[in-house]
This record gives C-alpha cells, structure tokens and sequence, in this order.
C-alpha cells in the first residue's frame, strides 16, 4: 500500500489533508483543550462546562452568543499558538511534509504552522482562504488551503456549530476547489479522528461523487492514517474509496513522522 502511495506522491497525484493531530504535538491545545479555555472566559468552571460528552461546537455557539463575537478568542488563539521557528525547524513532521511537495495541502488548522515551516524552508507557496486567493493562487507552487479558515481573516473561522452547519453544504469557494482538486488524485487523511461527522460527511461526499458517474472504477485510492485498528470503521471507510493505513508500533508520538518517512524512502528509491 505504501508503494502505491508513495508512487502517487512521486507523480505528484496525492492531495494532503491535515487536522487538529499535526499540531497537538507542537503543544498547541486540542478542541478539549480550548473548549476549557472558553469555560474560563466565560465565568464558568471547566471540569463543570466541559464535561465528558460535552458538545464542543455548541459550546463555541455559546461563547459566540455571550460575548457577541469569538473576536476575544481569536486574538487569544492567534497570540498563544504562535510556535517559535526552532521548534518548528524541530519538527519531523512540518519538515517532512515540505519534503514530500504535495501539490495540494488542505488543513482544518487554524494556526500558520505549515505555512511558516515552508517559509524558513524557502519554498514558495499560495496561502488559499478566500475565493480572492483562489483566483490568485499560482499554478506552480504548492497551495494551502485553510479550509476551516485562518487568524488573519477572522470571519474564516470554521468554529462554532451555525458554521459548520453553513460549511455543511459544501458548497464554498474552498469546497468546490476541493472538488476539483481531488478529481484524478488520492487524498491522504492525517491527524483526524474518525469521530470528526465534518470528515465523514466529506468522504462520503467524495464516494457519493465518483459513484454518481461513470467511471466509479476509475477512482484514485484515498487513504487515512489511523493510530488504532478499528474493523468497523475501516470496513465503513473501505466503502467510500478510503484505504485505512493502521499504525502497529507502541510510540504514538513517533507514528505519523514513521509514516512520512517511509514515504519519502520509497518516494526516493522511485526516483
């Protein structure tokens, strides 16, 4: 499977799909994380408001109807989650993600840390939030799309649970550059929990897309890194055109720059 894979990033034929996963191991907080910081701002004990099942993006609704905007998040979000370039020079992950030259990289990510890793690496790219960048966006550098939307654009912000009902009909300017995108190519999932309905809607969306056609035969493989195995979904997953790549190894820290760098052997053994 890796073979496959890495000979599709060769030929330039894979579109990266990064979440929430890629940056937690920078010290930035996950959505647990910063649902307790909204409790905090909001007056209200954490362990009490975040309790297990809590319902993050009503949460975030909340925090949006109390305080009028997330503008107070956001700028708190933007100041605390700036990582120092020697880590990020430090960072497997970010590094071998410029390594490996996907042509397309999407991120439900707010933070700038894929773009900064590809500005101290002097690699050219097109940051793509709008529908502006979309149309600017240059055709021979890699393009990153923050498709949950980015700081310095606050009305981007996926975060709260009226937007991603609006993101819900992919029907965005980044959604139907995803469409596109996607047509002739692999995606590969990383740094996603299967929990995440955002993920789940979009792949089956993708299924939902090639099957409609013709050429469902045709279809490119998509793939997902997992930590664990889990039967059920990766049987649900293998249905919509979504092979699961299983981690086997004990270090959860060490799985997915384990991943990339066997990519990047077998991407150079082909070259």
């Amino acid at each position: 499977m890796l073979e496959e894979l890495a000979r599709q990033i060769r030929d330039q034929k894979v579109v990266l799909f990064a979440g929430a996963g890629l940056s937690v191991p920078l010290g930035l907080p996950s959505w647990g994380g910063l649902m307790r910081h909204v409790a905090t701002e909001l007056g209200y004990d954490p362990d009490v408001l975040v309790r297990p099942g809590a319902d993050y993006l009503q949460l975030a609704e909340y925090y949006r109807l109390e305080s009028g905007s997330i503008g107070r998040l956001r700028s708190w979000m933007d100041r605390t989650w700036t990582v120092p370039d020697e880590k990020l020079n430090a960072s497997r992950v970010h590094n071998q993600i410029v390594d490996l030259d996907f042509p397309f990289i999407y991120t439900t990510n707010y933070d700038r840390n894929i773009e900064r890793t590809f500005e101290l690496r002097e690699r050219n790219f097109s940051k793509i939030v709008s529908v502006l960048d979309v149309a600017n966006a240059c055709s021979d550098r890699t393009h990153i799309v923050k498709f949950h939307g980015d700081f310095d654009e606050e009305s981007s912000l996926v975060l709260s649970e009226s937007d991603y009902f609006d993101r819900l009909d992919f029907d965005s300017p980044l959604d139907i550059k995803f469409r596109s995108d996607i047509l002739g190519r692999s995606v590969l999932f990383v740094g996603y929990s299967l929990s995440d309905l955002n993920l789940r809607l979009m792949l089956y969306r993708m299924n939902k897309l090639w099957a409609a056609s013709r050429f469902a035969d045709k279809r490119p493989t998509s793939y997902i890194f997992l930590l664990n195995p889990d039967p059920v979904q990766e049987r649900v997953l293998e249905s919509r055109g979504v092979r699961a790549i299983v981690y086997d190894g004990d270090s959860p820290d060490d799985a997915l720059p384990g991943l990339f760098n066997q990519l990047i052997e077998a991407v150079r053994r082909g070259n």
